[in-house]
């Protein structure tokens, strides 16, 4: 459900220069144009006036995005909440020996109240002296974030909804509604197997009916070298009745079978809104090798009449797949977000890579952040960082001019996904 909260720029809204926001020269973002803040005129900035600024500036759209925790988060959990490995961390290492762990130190812990690089019991005792709701009202606000779309399908209860993010970060917030979701809580209500499919599209029409978007994690629960074709309902209701009879076992109740899944993203299609798909890393429940979204191709080609934007999530390593997938057809779009993070210094490289192939008005921008508000603040600052590193290369080299990399810049930034989304009438 969409929220408008407090969008005009008051303290309470964290508009430009206030101090809820950490934004321009503010006190929560490490001060005036500061190396902490990376605001404008800074040394992370590059000390440059125009490009820089604007970049610092933009009210970023993160399209696709999850909730901050919305509890204390003690060390262990903590540092198995910033990796996307599901195991147990081993004894000998520590999780802040990491891109993303160093990167935590770097650039959250001013916003904490701490220097810049605190040890990590330093940065762990302050963020539970700050508790969790004013830490992610800090971390949230700094982040400079305009408006986030807030995929609600992976342990809701866990983290903030979208009108408590929009609450915590003074922004408006969107839902993405998660189509495997939809169709195990289908499930979980009591389903026969001939009614499955006439129930899935009726509730995800209602699940949907206020959200900007849809999202499939097929590359999840099988990968994308499934058969492309739309599934006959026969063919659904074969694979629901082996599915429902399953799950009555007691047996794990996600969705994983290819039918089912190829009928929900058909059934998405049909829904109109811009579909989301994950691809490439994430945690060991993918198998990468078959997470690449050139898999896609046959099935991408198929959608391209029924006019449906498909956006390809985080990508890494396949980044560059995604590029020519996105240059060559009109209706795909992608981001690199989850690999920002988890890259860390190294991920101005990434960005740049991702600068490389598909048109500009193609990009987007993402952090794909759940649970700590550290990576949400991360996405948008790492981000802001190797995009004004990668422009104003190709401006001092003579490639590019300064207004055209303000104009790219803002695109992939913001514009793009209010296109995208249909939200510029709310922008």
């Amino acid at each position: 459900m969409s929220t408008e909260a407090n969008r005009h720029s008051s303290t309470q809204a964290g508009g430009h220069g206030s101090v809820e926001t950490g934004g321009h020269g503010s006190v929560e973002a490490g001060g005036h144009g500061s190396v902490e803040a990376g605001g404008h005129g800074s040394v992370e900035a590059g000390g440059h006036g125009g490009l820089e600024s604007v970049i610092a500036g933009l009210p970023l759209v993160d399209h696709h995005v999850h909730g901050a925790s919305a509890s204390e988060l003690a060390r262990p959990e903590f540092e198995t909440l910033v990796t996307e490995s599901d195991r147990a961390i081993p004894s000998f290492m520590t999780q802040f020996d990491s891109q993303v762990g160093f990167a935590i130190r770097r650039w959250c812990a001013p916003v904490l109240g701490l220097p810049a690089h605190a040890h990590p019991d330093d940065y762990l005792t302050r963020r539970a002296e700050l508790g969790p709701a004013e830490v992610n009202r800090r971390l949230l606000v700094a982040s400079g974030i305009g408006r986030w779309l807030v995929e609600t399908g992976y342990r809701g209860d866990d983290v903030l909804d979208p009108a408590q993010m929009a609450k915590a970060s003074g922004r408006p917030a969107h839902e993405i509604v998660r189509l495997e979701r939809v169709m195990e809580e289908v499930a979980a209500d009591g389903v026969a197997a001939a009614s499955f499919p006439d129930r899935f599209r009726a509730a995800l029409a209602a699940r949907s009916a206020a959200a900007v978007g849809l999202k499939s994690i097929v590359a999840y629960r099988h990968g994308f070298d499934f058969d492309p074709a739309v599934p006959s309902d026969k063919e659904v209701i074969d694979a629901a009745g082996r599915w429902l009879a399953r799950t009555e076992t007691g047996a794990d109740p996600r969705v994983d079978d290819p039918v089912l899944l190829r009928f929900g993203l058909w059934t998405g299609v049909e829904r109109g809104l811009p579909l989301q798909l994950h691809a490439g890393y994430g945690d060991p429940d993918v198998e990468l090798h078959r997470c690449d979204p050139l898999l896609l191709t046959r099935w991408l080609k198929l959608v391209e009449p029924h006019g449906v934007d498909i956006a390809l999530l985080h990508c890494y390593p396949y980044h560059r797949n995604a590029g020519y997938l996105a240059q060559v057809f009109p209706h795909v779009y992608f981001d690199v977000g989850l690999g920002i993070n988890y890259t860390g210094s190294r991920s101005d490289a990434l960005i740049a890579e991702s600068l490389e192939l598909a048109p500009f008005a193609k990009i987007l921008f993402s952090s794909d952040a759940w649970g700590p508000a550290e990576l949400h603040l991360l996405g948008a600052r790492l981000f802001r960082r190797g995009l004004g590193r990668a422009l104003r290369g190709w401006v001092e080299a003579g490639e590019w001019t300064e207004s055209d990399a303000i104009r790219v810049a803002t695109m992939i930034g913001s514009d793009n996904a209010l296109r995208v989304y249909g939200l510029r009438s709310s922008a």
